[in-house]
């Protein structure tokens, strides 16, 4: 009997242990839910219109310079009245030569056309007197020919002292340097009291204060450019959030060039009245031609996150983690990224805090009121 009592005392024992172990694990605390690993916005996939364009790069110049040089030689620069910058109009006087010695010889010009006409008078008469006794045999034939040749002699003297005196009234009148057309000085080569051998060039003007861009063009897009077609160009001098140049589409080059494979496209810019924005020629502009409008899926920039040299985006589960999904992006229109591929509008994509994120994170989203994101024109 006593192995019997052993035996019940051996299991009363288990039944002990075991009612205590379960009642210990019963009392241990479940194991914590796993903390988030950051509090983010998240945002849906919007549709928005995108405008189709062609960029460009290329430089501003004036769309006709004129030169504008001395018509004159060997006279003294008296007065410049203009500086670079100055708008001018047409025939307004820009510089003067002084005229004293052009006067002198003007005078001395005028002097041998009032002696040439004496000298034609004279000639005349001697000519007439000889006509009139041709016949009578008073004067030999010989003494005839010489007062008809003095005559022509006259005459020819006489032209060509006229002509001389005609050269002096034009270096008279040249002594004004005129403007052409309309428009801007652009440089100026002159300073008073030079005096400049004629042809040299005094000034440059930009006509009628036109200016153009002109756009290199690979050769691949040259077919979807058009004559008329509207341009957005953007200047050096303006940044990209500010209103950009609208312009229009001239002329396209004939040419492409062999070693860029690019061909110029003239883009008339339009004719300002002040120096807002600031546009000068020589200044690099970026542009974009606008060929139409097309319906994207879009995201915001923020959602979007570059790592090994490709896009990502972070799409919220059901579960409170977010998956890591490459996506292929296409163009960018403001803080608005075009997504070609990758996820649907029905995804929800975290959006703040986006680039602190890793695949599977656990996340907290932050209630934000509903967004609407304006059709884009």
């Amino acid at each position: 009997m006593k192995w019997i009592r052993l035996m019940q005392t051996s299991l009363f024992a288990s039944v002990i242990g075991f009612v205590c172990l379960q009642a210990a694990q019963a009392a241990q605390p479940a194991a914590p839910a796993a903390r988030p690993a950051l509090t983010i916005s998240v945002v849906s996939p919007t549709w928005v219109t995108m405008p189709i364009t062609i960029r460009a790069n290329g430089n501003i110049a004036a769309w006709q310079e004129a030169s504008i040089g001395a018509q004159v030689g060997g006279l003294r620069v008296a007065e410049v009245r203009v500086n670079v910058g100055d708008i001018v109009k047409r025939d307004q006087v820009l510089a003067m030569f002084a005229t004293e010695t052009v006067l002198a010889d003007q005078a001395v010009q005028k002097a041998q056309e009032a002696e040439a006409v004496a000298a034609l008078a004279e000639a005349q008469a001697n000519a007439g007197r000889a006509r009139s006794l041709k016949n009578s045999g008073a004067l030999s034939a010989q003494q005839i020919s010489q007062y008809l040749t003095a005559e022509q002699t006259a005459k020819a003297r006489l032209e060509a002292v006229r002509a001389q005196v005609q050269v002096q009234n034009l270096r008279l009148q040249y002594a004004e340097v005129r403007a052409p057309d309309d428009g801007v000085i652009s440089a100026r080569q002159v300073s008073v009291g030079a005096v400049v051998p004629v042809g040299t060039e005094l000034f440059k003007m930009v006509r009628q204060r036109r200016l153009e861009w002109r756009a290199e063009v690979v050769s691949e897009e040259l077919g979807r450019i058009k004559v008329g077609m509207p341009v957005r160009v953007y200047p050096a001098s303006i940044s990209k959030d500010s209103t950009p140049l609208s312009g229009q589409v001239r002329v396209i080059g004939p040419t492409v060039d062999m070693q860029a494979r690019t061909a110029i496209v003239y883009v008339d810019l339009p004719t300002t009245q002040n120096d807002t924005p600031l546009v000068r020629a020589g200044m690099f502009a970026t542009g974009e031609f606008e060929l139409g409008n097309t319906r994207v899926l879009t995201l915001p920039q923020e959602s979007v996150v570059m790592r090994d040299g490709f896009s990502y985006v972070f799409k919220v589960r059901k579960d409170a983690r977010v998956s890591q999904v490459r996506v292929e992006v296409g163009r960018r229109l403001s803080a608005r990224v075009e997504i070609l591929k990758g996820i649907d509008e029905a995804d929800i994509i975290a959006e703040s805090g986006a680039g602190f994120l890793n695949n599977d994170d656990v996340v907290a989203v932050e209630a934000v009121p509903a967004r609407s994101v304006p059709e884009q024109k």
